[in-house]
């Protein structure tokens, strides 16, 4: 598939498909016209790059971790190393200590709209 395909199906503007190829996440062939092509893999490998990205790690980091990860037929092509282990382990706790806040700050807002929501008492 083209770019133009791809950013449709993963919702992700070309501008970005551009840039994970330019930082190495996201190879593309390429067709006698200079035109980017893509497997049907690119729409699942686009989608984990965003979701990696959401979860606050940068494109180096991304890119030590996109071989780690299980392709299409199971297996990943790459087995991460002790030191990216504890690098993903220390992510992993930083990402755990931001849903405690973000359920804390929930719970604040139920409150608030529950108070807000309740007949005033006098």
């Amino acid at each position: 598939m083209r770019i133009g395909e791809l950013a449709r199906r993963s919702g992700v503007s070309e501008r970005s498909l551009r840039y994970y190829e330019a930082q190495g996440l996201l190879p593309a062939e390429r067709t006698p016209g200079g035109h980017r092509e893509y497997g049907e893999w690119a729409v699942d490998r686009v989608v984990r790059i965003q979701t990696l990205y959401a979860a606050g790690l940068n494109s180096a980091k991304i890119a030590q971790l996109l071989p780690c990860i299980k392709d299409a037929d199971g297996r990943p092509s790459a087995v991460a190393t002790p030191k990216l282990v504890s690098e993903l382990t220390a992510e992993r706790a930083r990402i755990d200590r931001l849903i405690g806040d973000l359920l804390r700050s929930r719970d604040v807002l139920d409150e608030v709209i529950d108070t807000a929501s309740s007949p005033v008492q006098r």
